[in-house]
């Protein structure tokens, strides 16, 4: 797909060292998320789930940067990404940690900007860095398929719906989603 653009060894292989050791290692902060893929809100203020196969899905999230601050350490070590990326203005930063699995699940179909119209949400940026090599992979609805290689970005407009997997050869599928405005096209 022509909006899809992915670039290997995206930063330099000693800050990504860096980066990849200290979310893979044992004093990394996750915190477990009773999702993955939420619908709409209900009337009694519930998220719903896009599919009955989702409801009993989870993962485990660091948020890095919401509401327009930073809200970890770990925004230093984002650094070389953010600056390679240039985002004018953030909505969020997200990593997240999904478990292996015996076989590969596939994750629904989805945008992370929530409450943009489709005309503004295609201006903003989505990009999603691998933090570890796997074989887990982002789908998008056109069946192109990104794989989980370390220290891989991929960014595409945010109005392009797109799935994660779980994987099955490693421990965890580790990624760092970037959701931003930009000067510059993905």
């Amino acid at each position: 797909m022509k909006y899809i653009k992915i670039e290997d060894d995206f930063i330099e292989q000693e800050k990504f060292v860096k980066l990849q050791n200290v979310m893979i290692g044992p004093n990394f902060d996750w915190h477990y998320y009773d999702g993955i893929v939420y619908g709409e809100r209900g009337p009694d203020g519930k998220l719903s789930f896009p599919r009955d196969e989702d409801k009993d899905k989870f993962q485990f999230v660091h948020i890095c940067y919401i509401g327009h601050a930073p809200t970890t350490p770990l925004i230093e070590s984002l650094d070389p990404i953010l600056a390679k990326i240039n985002p004018l203005s953030i909505w969020r930063i997200k990593a997240n940690l999904l478990t292996k699995t015996p076989n590969i699940v596939e994750n629904a179909f989805h945008v992370d900007i929530r409450g943009l119209p489709k005309e503004k949400l295609k201006q903003w940026t989505t990009s999603i860095f691998y933090v570890n090599t796997n074989n887990g992979y982002t789908e998008f609805e056109d069946g192109t398929k990104v794989e989980s290689v370390a220290n891989r970005l991929v960014a595409f407009p945010s109005n392009l719906k797109h799935r994660g997997t779980s994987c099955t050869d490693e421990k965890r599928r580790v990624i760092i989603n970037f959701n931003y405005f930009s000067s510059k096209e993905p």
